[in-house]
């Protein structure tokens, strides 16, 4: 699409569209609420006469069952609404909300809890039917708002559904190129017109920046985006005096960096603002549950495979010569080095400078190490580092110290992985991507997969990535 195409598109969305905006979103505000509310008490209510029907024999037990899904509901609503979670820009274009979803969905729970018990009225409200209503209530409302969604992206890229009304103000390059970059169009914008600025290198002067300040005036605009490099600050500091006239929301267009990183916002620390591009993976809560889990299933597995590694230990002293234990320096947390505890598969013990990877079909490899290699049974040592804190569960899997400098050196954000613990597994490792690196290509998806395993943590995929741990017959792909 060429600029000329994009203001031709604007136009006729502008005579389309000029009145009725605010209304017509602030309607949408209030649909998405009630969509919200009818899904949730509905669930609620019907979960709660099934229950009763199947516990007692009858469809109505109390006015509790009103009671629970009214609560749920308005509770549910009313933390969205504060949130801003109501916004067309929350609907139209893809959006992961999982993460904020399930943070308000848990948050009306405890308020529900406490609020029954400060009132003493916890045995108005049957636990199973709080319960289910929980499990059952959150995939209730994607599936809702997937469908809310996937019709108001419709309605947007239509015209029947009104989003914010933008000018894109820059440069003409820099104009088609975000434009082309982002799309806005998908995002819940409609591009009501360009405000081109003279070419790269040439003056900028205030009449040009009067004629486009007036020209947005006439637009009747919900926003004008400025798409000019953050380094020209004196361009900046024109355009927005200029539009401060206007009772318009002046946004600074993104630098490419931006591009990079998904979650970016303004930190306030006094009275310091600074852009936030990036943090640690995880916050201090999730450090805490992370651990938690690692403690509670490290414990549990150890216990319950003690008669399995004394077996292992006696065959690997039957089977060859040396130690039961292979131990190697790693990188762990923040690149800190830890010892490695494995059970030792080959005849040798390498940890320097160079280090030759196991390859298929190798020689070094004992016979009772290729038994332990291709059932994943000579990492369960690593329990012992994930109980000391040097590793968790699951995690990016951490390489010799000669490979990490090795890849470090040719594979982009190859050290991102040392922003999380190591694990005994990871989401690399249930896809099938383990074995001997012996090329870049193969590095660099595994690498791509602890990446994104980074970038979108939770307790449910840690969970996921252990079942398939066990489970799943990509896990054993390339063990040898």
């Amino acid at each position: 699409m060429t600029l000329k195409e994009l203001d031709l598109a604007a136009g006729a969305i502008t005579r389309r569209n000029r009145g009725g905006y605010a209304w017509t979103r602030f309607a949408l505000k209030l649909a998405t609420g009630a969509i919200d509310w009818m899904v949730i008490a509905g669930t609620s209510f019907l979960i709660s006469i099934l229950y009763a029907r199947a516990s007692s024999g009858e469809w109505w037990t109390s006015q509790s069952q009103v009671a629970l899904a009214a609560v749920l509901a308005s509770t549910f609503v009313l933390l969205n609404a504060v949130r801003g979670q109501y916004q067309i820009g929350h609907y139209v274009g893809v959006r992961r909300d999982f993460g904020t979803t399930l943070t308000l969905w848990s948050a009306t729970f405890v308020i529900l809890i406490a609020f029954a018990f400060a009132t003493k009225t916890t045995e108005n409200f049957s636990r199973v039917a709080v319960t289910l209503s929980f499990v059952v209530g959150l995939p209730a409302i994607f599936i809702a708002r997937g469908a809310a969604r996937r019709m108001m992206t419709l309605g947007s890229k239509i015209g029947i559904i009104p989003a914010r009304r933008v000018m894109l103000v820059g440069r003409e390059e820099d104009v088609t190129a975000f434009a082309m970059r982002y799309q806005p169009w998908n995002a819940g914008m409609h591009i009501a017109g360009t405000g081109l600025l003279a070419p790269a290198g040439g003056p900028v002067s205030r009449d040009d920046i009067a004629r486009i300040a007036t020209q947005a005036r006439d637009m009747q605009l919900d926003d004008v985006l400025i798409i000019v490099p953050w380094s020209e600050t004196e361009t900046i500091d024109r355009l927005v005096d200029g539009f401060m006239r206007i009772p318009v929301t002046i946004h600074l267009g993104p630098e490419r960096i931006f591009d990079r990183f998904q979650d970016i916002h303004i930190a306030k620390a006094g009275g310091i603002a600074s852009l936030q591009l990036g943090r640690p993976p995880l916050t201090a809560g999730e450090v805490m549950l992370k651990r938690a889990l690692d403690l509670a299933l490290g414990s549990f597995a150890l216990f319950m495979f003690t008669p399995v590694l004394l077996v292992i230990a006696i065959a690997i002293k039957l089977d060859s010569s040396g130690p039961v234990l292979f131990r190697q320096r790693r990188l762990g947390f923040n690149q800190r080095e830890f010892q490695i505890v494995k059970f030792r598969t080959m005849t040798v013990m390498d940890d320097g400078d160079v280090v030759r990877q196991a390859t298929r079909n190798d020689q070094r490899v004992t016979r009772v190490g290729r038994v332990l290699r291709r059932w994943n049974l000579d990492e369960l040592p690593q329990l012992l580092n994930v109980l000391a804190g040097q590793m968790s569960l699951v995690g990016p899997r951490p390489h010799a110290i000669a490979h990490d400098r090795e890849f470090d050196d040719r594979i982009a954000l190859y050290a991102r992985r040392h922003n999380v613990k190591p694990g005994i597994t990871g989401w690399a490792q249930v896809h099938g991507l383990r074995g001997e690196t012996d090329t870049d290509a193969k590095m660099k998806a595994r690498v791509e997969h602890d990446l994104f395993y980074i970038d979108n943590w939770s307790i449910l995929l840690d969970i996921e990535i252990l079942f398939r741990t066990v489970f799943s017959r990509k896990a054993y792909d390339n063990a040898f």
